[in-house]
């Protein structure tokens, strides 16, 4: 019989490069914001549908960056010291979904994801403080 020796590793990607930041998440929801404005100002079809083309691409983007936070760099300790903090995450990402920006062109729903994101920031940074 062949022993086999098991290696633990972590990262949030194939090369764990230990870079984490909800900065990327709150870029793509400014597009995502961007995109509805600019939509609102013209009265040319085509521009108004690359518009929403966009913003929804930047919305999977805004939520792909958000999980990448949610299920790789927040480990339980974090859930523990901040209870809300799946709660927020659920909340956020709905709001970059259909439900959210993907199914809305109203700026003020952009703004509440810019909002979440901003609360999300807020705790991510106060954990690095304290590694």
């Amino acid at each position: 019989m062949i022993g086999f020796r098991i290696t633990e590793v972590a990262a949030h990607c194939d090369l764990p490069c230990g870079v984490y930041d909800p900065a990327q998440a709150r870029i793509e929801a400014e597009s995502v914001k961007g995109c509805i404005t600019k939509f609102h100002g013209s009265d040319d079809p085509e521009f108004k549908q690359r518009a929403v083309q966009i913003k929804e691409e930047r919305a999977d983007l805004v939520k792909h960056h958000l999980w990448v936070l949610w299920t790789d760099y927040f480990k339980p300790p974090h859930f523990e010291k901040y209870p809300q903090l799946h709660q927020l995450f659920n909340e956020t990402t709905k709001l970059a979904g259909a439900s959210g920006v993907k199914g809305s062109t109203d700026v003020a729903v952009a703004d509440q994801l810019l909002g979440k994101i901003d609360e999300i920031a807020e705790i991510f940074w106060e954990t690095k403080k304290a590694a």
